[in-house]
Parts: structure tokens; C-alpha cells; sequence
């Protein structure tokens, strides 16, 4: 059993993509679905659906490549974890690549980007990178 399951949920992904596959399903929970989200509002994921299936129900992403078939998430990579939290605020907003990438936060507003929340004025957990 795993402890982690925002790691869970990107190495999903990752592994996904990495063996080419068109479609990923994905255990779901609310953060998960709010992770999912930002990351199709960003362009990195062609589109989600969420399905009431199992106990917990399940997160169908259906992944994005271009022309010579890259994936378009270069990498994925965990920053707070269960063992070390990653908090920031926002005069001290990571840049993700510089600029070029995103930084996914748990705010007091909600799941979003690092740029969503330095224009709402917020700082929050950062779960992760994503280029």
C-alpha cells in the first residue's frame, strides 16, 4: 500500500506516457480530480473524465503528444511529501523552468497554478512541477 498518492497519481502519469499509452486510469479523490483539472486547464492533458466506479470511483486522462509523438509533460516532479511539506508564500512563488513550467498548489482558495495564486495573492502547499 502506498503512503503517497499525489506521487501515486504523477507516476501514474508519467509511466503512462513514457510507454505510450493513450489513455491512464487513476484511483480518485477530490485532490487528485483538482490536480487533474489544472493540468488540462494548462495544456498538458487532451481531457479527464471522471467515472463513479469501485469504492472510490476512478480518473480516466486521456494524455497529449505531439506530431513525433513527445509527450507534452516533459517531467513531473514531487515537492512537498508526507515525510517534508513544501509551503511557500507569495512574495516567494517558485519559478517552475524559468517561467516556462508550472507549479500545482494547495491554497486556502483551491487547487492552481503558482501564477493563479500570486495573482489572487496566496501562498499554499506546492505539490509539485510540472514541464
Amino acid at each position: 500500500m502506498y503512503t503517497d498518492p499525489i506521487a501515486d497519481f504523477l507516476t501514474r502519469v508519467r509511466n503512462a506516457q513514457r510507454a505510450g499509452h493513450k489513455v491512464v486510469d487513476i484511483p480518485a479523490s477530490n485532490l487528485k480530480k483538482e490536480i487533474t483539472r489544472v493540468l488540462f486547464e494548462q495544456g498538458y492533458i487532451r481531457k479527464y473524465k471522471f467515472l463513479e466506479e469501485g469504492p472510490q470511483g476512478l480518473i480516466k486522462i486521456a494524455l497529449k503528444y505531439d506530431k513525433a509523438r513527445r509527450p507534452a509533460i516533459q517531467e513531473l516532479v514531487r515537492v512537498s511529501r508526507p515525510g517534508l511539506r513544501n509551503y511557500t508564500q507569495v512574495n516567494n512563488m517558485p519559478r517552475v523552468k524559468n517561467g516556462l513550467g508550472v507549479a500545482i498548489l494547495s491554497t486556502p482558495k483551491g487547487v492552481m497554478t503558482d501564477k493563479s495564486a500570486a495573482h489572487m495573492n496566496v501562498g499554499g502547499e506546492v505539490l509539485c512541477y510540472v514541464f
